[in-house]
């Protein structure tokens, strides 16, 4: 089977991966790839919707890198001791100590908060006197980034370094190959729990420290940075992502625009997840390691290989959602995977869909006339082939 290679993710990749990803849908839901530039030797690539549902829930697919014998033992960090990078029976002990704080009724709360935070960076929006913005940095970074530091009780910081570091770690530069910015972002975070834990708040993360379940069982000090990490890096880098891109995705489609605009109340949830459906945060998986041979799509994937599953080509799968290359914010798009499927679906999902419509809906009521800006240039596409967004997005209105 000839090999694809999107680690480079060259400028037509970056603009639109759709039309490469049908090319290989139409040649089978199983494709050997180098998806990410650091493989050792090609991945299978998963581009079925079906085959992707049964890959990120397959239970022979293994998160835990740490165990796979493909990397050195010398690239752990205590932030890797998180969910994301676990399996059962410690992905669910993990989990459930999480869900103990993390509940929809703690979500809820702050939807007052999200308003507040939104409405203020409007304001700053709408007192440019040029009438034009980079709505990632006006709204679109800020919002998420101020929501999940509080939540977590993060004490103002260099907002600029961390987005660098979150950054460097979904979406590397070539000159980043060197693991600095994670170990940076370890550091400052088990600093951060090591604070919390002689002097806890009422954040979630003094309460993560403070979790115990019926058994007594509780984070050690290393999970403790890894749920940080990744709830603060996983936190706000797919919602500036989804609130981005589903501007984007209005803009481009303005009879879709007027449609959600003459009913915000009957269309916002769905177009949301139309939104996600469409072109939404991750564009692929993190690694999966068979831990046995393992049938997919009717290609056998050997004990011991990496699998990768794109989520975005899943998403435009026709075979799944009929006219999957149209933006329809009518559409229902039960099933869509960005926020992927199984026992390792997003646990922020309700924060990031909450934060996504407060964000859109007072978007476009705030500036009616919100448009591109054409002399803002082209967009400038987030790098490698894990997360899909732009790192600038000029509009005027």
């Amino acid at each position: 089977m000839p090999v694809v290679d999107i680690s480079g993710s060259d400028a037509d990749f970056a603009a639109d991966p759709y039309s490469f990803y049908a090319r290989l849908r139409a040649a089978g839901p199983v494709h050997r790839a180098t998806v990410y530039a650091d493989e050792f030797e090609p991945s299978w690539l998963i581009v079925g919707h079906d085959e992707a549902r049964q890959a990120l829930n397959h239970p022979a697919l293994s998160k835990d890198w740490r165990t796979s014998g493909q990397f050195s033992d010398a690239l752990v960090t205590a932030a890797n001791a998180n969910m994301l990078e676990s399996d059962p029976p410690h992905h669910t002990r993990l989990r459930r100590l999480v869900a103990r704080a993390f509940t929809g009724r703690r979500i809820e709360a702050l939807r007052p908060r999200v308003q507040q935070v939104t409405d203020e960076l409007l304001d700053a929006m709408a007192a440019r006197p040029e009438r034009t913005a980079d709505l990632i940095a006006a709204l679109a970074f800020p919002l998420p980034m101020t929501v999940i530091c509080e939540l977590l009780g993060v004490p103002d910081m260099d907002r600029e370094r961390f987005r660098f570091w979150s950054n460097e770690i979904v979406a590397p530069t070539a000159a980043s190959g060197d693991g600095s910015a994670h170990r940076a972002l370890s550091a400052f975070l088990a600093e951060l729990v090591e604070a919390k834990a002689k002097a806890p708040g009422e954040d979630l993360l003094s309460e993560l420290i403070r979790t115990r379940d019926e058994d007594g069982d509780s984070l050690s000090p290393d999970e403790l940075i890894g749920m940080a990490f990744l709830l603060l890096v996983a936190g706000h880098e797919t919602t500036v992502n989804l609130i981005s891109n589903g501007v984007r995705a209005l803009l481009a489609h303005p009879d879709q625009l007027a449609a959600l605009r003459a009913d915000y109340d009957g269309l916002i949830d769905g177009a949301v997840e139309e939104m996600l459906r469409y072109d939404g945060p991750v564009q692929n998986s993190t690694y999966r390691y068979a831990r046995e041979d393992v049938e997919i799509g009717g290609t056998l994937i050997a004990a011991g290989s990496t699998v990768v599953v794109s989520l975005a080509s899943a998403d435009r799968d026709p075979g799944r959602f009929a006219d999957a290359d149209t933006f329809d914010v009518r559409r229902a798009p039960h099933g869509h995977l960005a926020f992927g499927h199984g026992l390792h679906f997003c646990i922020g999902a309700p924060l990031a869909r909450m934060e996504g419509k407060i964000a859109v809906r007072s978007l476009l009521e705030r500036f009616p006339d919100l448009a591109d800006d054409p002399a803002g240039g082209p967009p400038v596409w987030l790098g490698g082939s894990l997360m899909r967004g732009v790192t600038r997005l000029p509009v005027s209105w």
